[in-house]
């Protein structure tokens, strides 16, 4: 139950006491979740009774059911419970741009060129890629794979279904590789998926946090750093990242054979120009 929504969807029906208690509680739930009875109670400036009241008119059972709920609504993390204001709007432009490029500079001193080469390595030898990723930025992510490698001659699939992702893992062996895209490396789907795939002896290259159970599961990890910050409405700068990884792996993969991939992408533009024309510079297919 989300216990915060329950009390502010019914501020407008409570009582003196209970509008001072949920007042309380909204303003500060760290203190609702550990404080004593007597405390809550003298804070508010309400008896027990109130209290007991008011907990099951929020649709908790009692009061020892209330603070649970006020306890794991209080482990979110205070920057969704008091986050700090909204900057200006060239501000915040310019913050985006900042965390974006500080992201970038993180990402690129932590990768090391022994992962790449281990990736390189797994795929040369790959009969078949699948590229996974769930949510958000890791979907995205897994498309980018395919776009980037199916140019390169990789024959490559990506999924984001976790029944479609379950059949494909039950499939493989040896000859394949799978690449797993997840900004925290705790999806249960996907730990499922991989520890399926990993049972068959498939190869898989994960990119996501370095010490997440998914790297656990990998045998080749370009590990990701996490960077949020305090300002909750932005899209996460971590998938920037995921995108310097991608865009590494796939240009250490097109200069372990330039001539061949050099040719792959002449045929490229020569169909592309055929197609729609432009430019000189146009980019392959974007």
């Amino acid at each position: 139950m989300d216990i915060l929504y329950q009390i502010r969807a019914r501020q407008a029906s409570f009582s003196a006491g209970e509008g001072r208690i949920a007042r309380l509680m909204l303003e500060d739930v760290g203190f609702a979740a550990s404080a004593s009875l007597e405390a809550l109670s003298q804070r508010a400036e309400v008896s027990t009774t109130t209290l007991s009241r008011f907990a099951r008119s929020v649709g908790c059972r009692d009061l020892r059911d209330l603070r649970l709920q006020l306890a794991q609504a209080s482990g979110v993390g205070s920057r969704f419970l008091d986050p700090a204001g909204t900057p200006e709007q060239s501000a915040f432009h310019r913050q985006i741009l900042g965390d974006i490029e500080a992201t970038l500079r993180q990402h690129l001193s932590g990768f090391e060129q022994a992962g790449f080469a281990d990736a390189v390595s797994l795929l040369s030898r790959a009969r078949m890629v699948h590229a996974f990723g769930m949510g958000g930025p890791s979907s995205l992510c897994s498309d980018e794979l395919q776009v980037r490698l199916v140019r390169l001659g990789f024959p490559i699939a990506a999924c984001h279904d976790p029944v479609m992702m379950r059949v494909t893992a039950a499939t493989l062996g040896p000859q394949h590789v799978l690449i797993v895209c997840s900004l925290t490396g705790l999806t249960p789907e996907l730990l499922d998926v991989v520890e399926l795939a990993r049972n068959y002896d498939a190869r898989v290259i994960a990119i996501t946090l370095a010490d997440s159970p998914l790297a656990r599961l990998a045998n080749v990890v370009l590990p990701l750093q996490p960077a949020e910050t305090s300002f909750i409405y932005k899209p996460t700068a971590a998938r920037y990242g995921m995108l310097l990884a991608i865009d590494l792996l796939a240009t250490e993969l097109a200069l372990a054979m330039p001539d061949d991939n050099q040719e792959r992408l002449r045929r490229i533009k020569l169909a592309l120009d055929d197609y729609r024309g432009g430019p000189d510079a146009l980019p392959l297919g974007d």
